[in-house]
């Protein structure tokens, strides 16, 4: 993987570079939709490719190991060829799904061992067998196994939890240089950058991922935020590690978020991000646009037949109406959860595209400051 920075803001730390992978390339500032187990919910692969423009999207390795299976993937030929995507993916090392299962899983400097959310059956994540999954997946971009610490940790345990990921992050490291890609591509890793609120932390973080660099590190993912922390402290650890973190290598915010949100980090030098936001909420009626926020199931749109977004990059935006999606999610009918997908990935595509354009330009700093309040609005 090779990356190209291409421009910076004089007013903030945004930025916009190219990614190149054996799959394609990917233009920065990026935003990945989510397909966990091998889908983005809802969405076709055609128009995720030719209507909504996503270069890149995700896959889980917890979800995917667990269902439908290593055996499965490895005779399919890893991911891209078993569920036909021919562009570039990237997998998280599911250590954040281990995290969310905190009542059935035990974190050891082995490894850690949890409980299926499917059928109850014990498993283990090591750094070394984590690799050797994400070889079998085949995602181009692989995560390193991380803890995931709660937004609200204490530093104690802050601390503990950093110094466990840096053990796993040695051992995923070494394994991941010991071996190569199963498939006719290349694949990099990207390590993850915890320490939880505490900017010390993030420091010791940083310092440690550097030691392990080499041509293998494709970038680095900073991990362990918007997991119950105030946005502003968030906010806050992103200018911690920003001036740390190499130039020449892209950043990815993990799980996050909003369509200010995405700003607010792009003008604290991030590159890529990630987020179930767009299809979760579309799925419960919330559409994102350039105006504002629109609640789908408001009675207000119940004989509105303009257009869903006439500002809209999607053909969904000018081909139904605003009163025929409402009714849609009254009916409950499945439709509704598709259509609002579509819109929300291509409106998140369609943000980071004119982040890139403005940073081109040079006003990205000035057309922020007036986007993020615009899309703040409630419709």
């Amino acid at each position: 993987m090779k990356f190209v920075l291409e421009a910076t803001d004089a007013q903030s730390q945004a930025r916009c570079g190219r990614i190149m992978t054996d799959h394609g390339e990917i233009q920065t500032p990026i935003f990945m939709p989510v397909g966990t187990v091998g889908s983005v919910k809802g969405v076709y692969h055609r128009d995720l490719t030719d209507d909504i423009g996503a270069q890149i999207i995700l896959g889980n390795t917890y979800h995917l190991y667990l269902r439908p299976g290593l055996d499965t993937l490895y005779k399919a030929g890893g991911l891209h060829r078993f569920e036909h995507w021919d562009r570039p993916i990237l997998t998280d090392s599911g250590g954040f799904q281990v995290f969310s299962l905190t009542a059935i899983r035990k974190l050891t400097e082995e490894g850690c061992t949890f409980a299926s959310h499917i059928d109850g059956s014990r498993h283990t994540f090591t750094p070394e067998n984590n690799v050797d999954t994400q070889r079998i997946i085949g995602a181009d971009i692989v995560m390193a196994l991380d803890e995931c610490c709660p937004g609200d940790a204490d530093r104690s345990y802050a601390a503990r939890s950093l110094k466990l990921t840096q053990g796993w992050l040695e051992r995923f490291a070494r394994r991941f240089d010991e071996t190569e890609p199963l498939y006719d591509y290349s694949q990099t890793m990207f390590p993850i950058i915890q320490g939880c609120v505490y900017p010390e932390l993030r420091r010791q973080a940083v310092e440690h991922a550097l030691s392990l660099d080499n041509d293998n590190r494709g970038g680095y993912a900073i991990g362990g935020l918007a997991v119950g922390e105030p946005t502003e402290t968030m906010y806050e650890m992103l200018e911690v590690v920003h001036p740390l973190l190499p130039r020449e290598k892209p950043r990815y915010l993990m799980g996050v978020g909003t369509p200010a949100n995405l700003l607010e980090a792009i003008a604290r030098g991030v590159d890529m991000f990630d987020c179930v936001m767009p299809t979760r909420n579309g799925r419960n009626g919330m559409l994102f646009t350039w105006n504002g926020i629109m609640n789908m199931r408001n009675k207000k749109w119940e004989q509105d037949f303009s257009e869903l977004d006439p500002a809209g990059c999607s053909f969904v935006d000018h081909y139904y109406s605003k009163a025929y999606l409402r009714h849609l999610f009254i009916a409950g009918e499945m439709f509704a959860a598709m259509i609002a997908s579509q819109h929300n990935l291509a409106f998140y595509l369609d943000l980071v595209r004119q982040a890139r354009a403005h940073i081109l330009k040079g006003d990205f700093s000035a057309w922020k400051e007036v986007t993020v309040k615009q899309l703040s609005n409630r419709l």
